[in-house]
């Protein structure tokens, strides 16, 4: 995340100010509050952990409370988010935000409208139309006094239109692999297709398909893909990283009813990209968690069902070399296309700079989509241009709004109807409900290929998408014969469904413990070992398990490599050779594998690539990671070399470390170096304490990151027992407001780091007895809201 100066608003405050203008900021979350737009008067009774459990007596009242809620809580949050799908970041943050407006312009969808609200819910035009007038609402009433971030970036709010949910940039980092196609593409002309296809491997294995035509790769850089790293960088729209999900069937738990969990994994940022909601109507009673600028629940449960997700990683883009020519006296330029000249689709768009000139553009779009980068005029007159294909452009592919659908599913005919539906981004959507079904489908927008889709290819009209996986054709689960289903990223296709939906699954480390896990407790209830079976405090701690499978494969290899050479007992191998591959914050042999491992992957990555260039675009230190048996990637090391390589990584480990963390081989622990951090993007006034931790970015409890940091992983986890509701629980973090000195901004962040959960109350009579807030929003005539009572 990019942290934005105080100074850009001009304003030097110092920390005690910052603070006392965070407080008068806060947003009323007790006594009556007048409005306009509702029909009758609508509770919010927030819980003592900040969850807002709405009760309307309309569903029209009951969206606009949620878009009102959500702007008191994340109103800033969801103005950024908002700006970056419109591509109007500049406007409030200035020039160096200019190519990443132009890009999200590009990837703006420019259908049919009919048929983009016609692929969701029946009724959601007018549920998104609702939740915007409560954002609006919420908007004229602070408009004069908006949240503090507002003041310090020296801007206003501005009214939300019913189609800002209707955004694409914020799934687009999960929508496939543009970056990792020119990546290839580069390999492929400095080694060829056949080594690349050994040294970086696929799941499941697929040799690569070049096009046959000498050169073609040449010059494709990761300039090809224009502004696409920065669009899609950590700044607002953190890449994907993993999540886990699994359900078992009531017979493996102690309750006779299904059990779920699911730990979604992305970007660490503050505040959260979840926010928690209770949606209480007519035909409503839902629960869990979503994105704040997007009515409804993506995971959570009604009355009947529960149900999470973890992205599947269906490849849903391309990236087509254009060849563009003049093709008339006026000097136009056109595209080739199945043989023939064709003329772009031109726009011609203004983006409006703070502190600069405005900018007037020009986007062009060829029968792929859009130009997103282009290369000088050749000796030939013919220029190259990079075109991306995304689903985005496709109706229906907003992201998560196809969860109002699921919201409403009681049974699982419903459930599969709801994820026909869900085209973006690609989920593993799991399921359960009260007679004791359990259930997955791998749910998403898939394009048909005839080509693997893991290079760039030509724009001739060779390589063209043949329609749309149907549902139908999706792999999917139902009471299966072993009691549970779990998904953590990895190649979900079950046994001999060969349908190629990715080629870049996770590798399997956390899927596999995850199973393993459930899979020898099955089998103890199944042969009688025990009567026990699963519950919600056995999920919490497998959420947070911290056994490393990947270090099972790679730490046996280093100790017979210290053994050939007799410095078995020296303290560092020692140290490995007692432990017990748990990734311990507070213990040392996690520290030397990861920095091990780190320095062996570069070592080897540059001995296999055959250059330094090579080795740094395959992985370098990461390498190892990308190997689903990341031993195996060390056969490919000359076996005279290999023991040598492994010793010359642990001398470069200890160095590391004492540069780092000094002689004292005391202060050597994991979590020492391990932290993370939850940075306030303005003011550093606002941060929360730093929390050490453990895992990494291969144990279940994700914790993947640069520069040993987590900056990834599970911000929100839930864990839903179907036999009573009141019994679930979760986390969030660091809090469910994003108001600096609210009472709610980082009071769930002790849990988290603790491992500990709160209790997602449901039931009316629980909901009250954890109440610590009431607010009532009450119909008024006016235009403007009108705070009549209340505290903050």
């Amino acid at each position: 995340m990019v942290v934005l100066p105080v100074a850009l608003a001009g304003a030097q405050r110092s920390s005690a100010e910052l603070k006392q203008l965070a407080r008068e900021r806060l947003a009323r979350i007790d006594g009556r509050l007048e409005t306009s737009g509702l029909d009758s008067a609508v509770e919010v009774r927030r819980d003592k952990w900040g969850v807002p459990h709405i009760y309307a007596k309309t569903q029209r009242d009951l969206f606009f409370a949620q878009g009102f809620v959500a702007a008191q809580d994340r109103l800033f949050q969801m103005d950024l988010w908002r700006r970056t799908g419109e591509g109007r970041l500049a406007e409030v943050l200035g020039p160096k935000f200019v190519e990443r407006d132009r890009f999200a312009r590009m990837l703006a969808y420019r259908g049919d409208m009919d048929a983009e609200w016609a692929s969701y819910a029946p009724d959601t035009k007018q549920i998104a139309t609702d939740f915007v007038r409560g954002v609006n609402a919420y908007i004229a009433l602070v408009r004069d006094h908006p949240p503090v971030e507002f003041t310090l970036l020296g801007y206003s709010p501005e009214p939300w239109t019913a189609n800002v949910p209707l955004q694409r940039m914020a799934a687009l980092s999960m929508t496939g692999n543009a970056e990792m196609e020119v990546l290839r593409a580069q390999l492929v002309e400095m080694l060829g297709a056949q080594r690349v296809s050994q040294l970086f491997p696929t799941i499941p294995h697929r040799d690569l398909d070049p096009v046959d035509s000498a050169h073609f790769y040449s010059g494709i850089t990761s300039a090809s893909l224009g502004a696409y790293d920065e669009a899609t960088g950590p700044v607002l729209v953190p890449r994907v990283v993993g999540s886990n999900n699994w359900v078992v069937s009531g017979a493996l738990t102690q309750s006779g009813k299904p059990l779920l969990a699911n730990d979604p994994h992305r970007y660490l940022d503050n505040p959260s990209l979840r926010y928690l909601t209770h949606l209480v109507g007519p035909g409503w009673n839902v629960i869990g968690a979503g994105e704040p600028g997007v009515p409804g629940i993506a995971a959570g449960h009604n009355e009947r069902i529960g149900f999470g997700f973890t992205i599947v990683g269906m490849d849903q883009q391309d990236v087509y070399v254009e060849r563009l020519q003049q093709c008339d006296d006026a000097g136009q330029i056109c595209y080739w296309h199945d043989g023939v000249q064709k003329r772009f689709r031109s726009i011609v768009d203004t983006i409006y700079v703070k502190g600069g000139r405005a900018r007037i553009d020009t986007l062009r779009f060829t029968a792929h989509g859009p130009i997103i980068s282009q290369e000088r005029e050749d000796s030939s007159g013919t220029i190259r241009a990079f075109a991306l294909r995304f689903v985005g452009s496709e109706p229906g592919t907003a992201g998560y709004l196809a969860q109002l659908s699921v919201n409403r599913a009681t049974d699982w005919n419903g459930f599969l109807a709801a994820a026909a539906r869900w085209k973006l981004p690609t989920e593993n959507l799991i399921y359960a409900d009260v007679d004791g079904n359990i259930g997955w489908i791998a749910a998403g927008l898939m394009p048909v290929r005839s080509w693997s889709g893991l290079l760039p290819v030509p724009g001739t009209g060779a390589y063209e998408w043949a329609g749309f996986r149907r549902t139908d054709e999706l792999p999917r689960a139902y009471n299966p014969p072993r009691g549970f289903i779990a998904t953590a990223n990895h190649d979900i296709r079950p046994d001999g469904y060969d349908t190629p939906l990715n080629f870049e699954f996770a590798t399997p480390f956390r899927a596999n413990r995850i199973s393993a896990v459930l899979g020898a407790a099955r089998d103890s209830v199944t042969r009688g070992l025990t009567r026990r079976g699963f519950t919600v405090d056995d999920f919490k701690r497998l959420q947070h398990d911290e056994y490393s499978l990947q270090a099972s494969l790679l730490v046996p290899e280093l100790l017979k490599a210290a053994s050939a050479a007799n410095t078995a007992n020296q303290w560092e191998y020692r140290t490995l050779a007692g432990w017990d591959y748990v990734m311990r914050a507070g213990a040392t042999a996690p520290l030397l594998f990861e920095t091990w491992k780190r320095a062996l992957s570069s070592l080897a990555a540059r001995r296999v690539a055959g250059n330094d260039r090579a080795a740094t675009m395959i992985g370098d230190g990461s390498w190892l990671d990308e190997w689903a048996a990341p031993n195996q990637a060390l056969r490919l090391v000359p076996d005279a070399e290999r023991a040598p390589l492994m010793r010359a990584a642990m001398d470069t480990a200890l160095l590391r470390i004492q540069n780092r963390l000094g002689a004292d081989r005391a202060t050597w622990t994991w979590g020492t170096i391990h932290t993370a951090s939850f940075a306030h993007r303005i003011a550093a006034a606002y941060d929360p304490a730093v929390v050490h931790r453990g895992g990494d970015g291969n144990t279940v409890n994700s914790t993947a990151g640069g520069d040993y940091r987590q900056q990834y992983g599970a911000s929100f986890r839930e864990i839903l027992d179907v036999a009573d509701w009141d019994r679930s629980v979760a986390t969030s973090v660091p809090g469910q407001s994003g108001q600096p000195e609210s009472v709610f901004y980082a009071n769930l962040l002790p849990l988290w780091g603790r491992g500990e959960y709160f209790p997602l109350v449901y039931s009316r009579a629980a909901v009250e007895r954890e109440t610590t807030h009431v607010l009532w929003l009450v119909p008024r005539a006016s235009a403007n809201g009108k705070e009549v009572s209340g505290k903050r």
